[in-house]
Parts: C-alpha cells; structure tokens; sequence
C-alpha cells in the first residue's frame, strides 16, 4: 500500500487525500492550524460557481461546471447544507453590453445553462435590481464549504487516514532509504513513497522546500466583505453580480444571500500586507521582503497601479463600498453596511508581473504541486482531488 503525505488541510487538501484514501492509499494529512479550513476555504464566499467566466478548455472551466455537479452532489449526499439558487450578472449601462453577450458565449461553450434576460424578467427575480439587461445562470448554488470540509475528515478518518493539525511542514527531502519523501514536522518525521502539496497560500513556499522552483509566486489579496441590515435583507433574494471587465484580474464587488438569511457584499481585492494578512495592521516584513525582491509585484503595480489606488480607497471608504453596490441595486445606502469578515486570495503570479489565470499544478518525482487554486477552486475541489491523484498514479 503506497502512503501518501498531503500539506494542506484546506478544501482542496482534504479532497485530495479523501480521493486517493478511497483509491486505497495510506494518507497522511499535515495542516500547520489548529482546525481544518482555517483560511481560504473558511474565509470565501461560500458560492458554488457555475463555470461562466473561464476560458473555454482551460481547467478552471472544465473542473468548474463538473465540480459545480460533484459538489451539489456531495452536500446532498452528506446533508452539508446547499441550495440551488442561481444568480444574475446585470448590465448596468449600454457599454456593458457587449461583454454580457460576450459572457453568455463563454457560458454557452462551457455546457453552462445561462440565458439573457430583460430588465423587466430581471426584477423577477430581484425587484430591486437595476439593469440594461442580465444573465441569468441557473446552476450556481450557495454552500457551506467548511460543513464540507467537516465531512471530508468524517470520511477520512472512517476510512483510516492519519490527520494532524498543529502540524506544519518545517523541511523535505527525499527519502534516504527508499523511494519516496521525507518530511520533518513539530512532530516528528513523516516518511511517505509520494507528496501532495495543497498548502494555498503557501504552497510555493512548500514547493521550494521540496526542491521545485517555480517561476510562480503567491500574490495574497484581501477580500473585505459587509454586510446588509437585518432590516434591509429584503433588497437582495439572491445572488447579484456586475458585468466583470476583461482586463481586470478579479470579479468585482457583488450581493450575496448567505444560507443563514444573511446578505453579503463584496469583496474588494487589495494586496495584503501578510499572507495572513485579513487586517491592515496584520503585517510581515518577511512577506513584503519577498514581494518587493519579485520582479513581477513591480510589474503587476505598474500595470494596476490606478485600479489597486481605487481598491485601497474603497477599503476605506465605506461610502465608496456602498456606491459601488448601488450600481447593481440602488436602494443601497452607506448606512445599510455593516463590517463582516475578510478573506485572502492565494493568487499566483509569474515573473512577467502576469496573474495565473488558470489552475497550476507541476509535478516532480513521487510530488504533485497544487500551485494556484484560487476561486473557483472551493467549487472544483473534487475534481481537483481525481485530477492530482491520476497525476500521482501516472
């Protein structure tokens, strides 16, 4: 029996090794917290995405729209909590047109069930909405990923895999006395014939102690959520987004009716100042070090510079937040906002000041590395987990 050893006990970790325990390998399972999904996995937005935004071909799309299914199907067969609710990208302006047709096409040739609605069927399905016209996408879901993470430990541990938390990877190397790894932990050696890195925002950090070097570093942004009033849930039934702009890296701030009755909104993306980093005053000179030795941080900052200026305003102005939720539902108000919490991205980035846009995932002997998995990654993780055990078998 092979023993696997997988870092990350995050969503995309624990399916990874819930996948190759039911393959019949040992798995052991480091995580460096305290609990399971302590950062991305517990800090997103909880949206099972329906696989409309990504390139066609690309492994975002295809694990997205499969993943969308599989993790439906995994809630509803392990009574996680989940509701199918769909969701609208609205068009606020004639300009935006194009790219919500653009974006119907890319639905379409992704196998995505989505249509193009006038404003009049837009208020049907949210009456306060304002908009030129939308798209309506009917499979995306809202879903509470760390139930799913619960339930994957169930599942691992039933099946006999070795979990530990407080436990971080310190050192790899390979195995002195057989094929395979070894690597040293607060808790001792962990010897194993095969490694899966799945340790998101530290996974190419992960990656160097074994011996890789990527060209990708992780980039962390931070997300920062609000939320509606008790008394003004009303305005939102669902999940409401703008039309994303091709040139930018991220989605934009949108509504989102959590499963407890509860309206989201969010987030913004400004560079944390830690890989940690949910706070302004959460900072690491360790992590700024490596970000300012990178070339491509300089190269991103040139390129965004104003877009990165808007997002840091907006972070502290919540007047700002407001009037950019406005344009998506105009009864908004400033004094409708209360803080929530924040999330951070594990976004990688190349050399050339370029963001990865799809999922990364190198291989070395006896190693599989998972070195960028941001959103729609929660969605995907079970076809990540098939995807990175055939990469280890083959």
């Amino acid at each position: 029996m092979r023993h696997v050893v997988v870092i990350g006990g995050g969503i995309v970790g624990l399916a990874t090794a819930d996948e190759l325990a039911a393959r019949g390998d040992r798995v052991t399972v480091l995580e460096k917290e305290p609990r399971w999904a302590a950062h991305q996995t517990g800090h997103n937005s909880n949206v099972a995405h329906a696989g409309l935004y990504y390139r066609p071909g690309s492994l975002k799309a295809r694990m997205s729209v499969a993943g969308n299914a599989s993790m439906v199907r995994f809630a509803r067969e392990h009574d996680v909590p989940v509701e199918v609710c769909g969701k609208l990208v609205v068009a606020v302006s004639p300009d935006e047109l194009p790219r919500l047709r653009a974006l119907a096409e890319r639905a379409e040739a992704n196998g995505v069930e989505a249509a193009l609605i006038s404003p009049q069927q837009a208020r049907e399905h949210e009456p306060e909405v304002s908009c030129v016209a939308a798209l309506r996408v009917e499979s995306t879901a809202i879903i509470d990923f760390p139930a799913v993470c619960a339930a994957l430990v169930r599942s691992l541990a039933a099946r006999g895999a070795e979990l530990r938390t407080d436990c971080a990877a310190l050192a790899i190397r390979p195995s002195s006395t057989r094929a395979g790894v070894e690597v040293a932990t607060p808790q001792g050696v962990v010897r194993a014939d095969a490694l899966v890195n799945c340790a998101g925002l530290h996974s190419d950090r992960v990656a160097r102690l074994a011996g890789l070097r990527p060209a990708a570093r992780i980039l962390p942004f931070r997300g920062e959520y609000y939320e509606l009033r008790p008394d003004r849930r009303h305005l939102v039934r669902g999940l409401i987004y703008p039309v994303p702009d091709p040139t930018l890296p991220f989605l934009g701030v949108h509504l989102t009716r959590m499963l407890d009755g509860s309206v989201h909104a969010g987030p913004n993306a400004v560079l944390a100042l830690r890989r940690e980093g949910y706070r302004w005053r959460d900072v690491s000179p360790r992590d700024l070090a490596e970000m300012a030795a990178f070339p491509g941080s300089w190269r991103l900052a040139m390129r965004y510079g104003r877009t990165g200026l808007d997002e840091v305003l907006r972070s502290l102005s919540r007047r700002r937040f407001a009037a950019s939720l406005a344009r998506l539902v105009p009864a908004v108000r400033e004094a409708d906002l209360v803080p929530s919490h924040a999330g951070v991205r594990a976004q990688a980035m190349l050399p050339s000041g370029a963001l990865v846009d799809d999922f990364l995932i190198e291989t070395a002997p006896h190693q599989v590395h998972v070195l960028n998995a941001p959103s729609p990654a929660a969605t995907s993780a079970l076809e990540i987990a098939r995807h990175v055990a055939n990469q280890l078998r083959d």
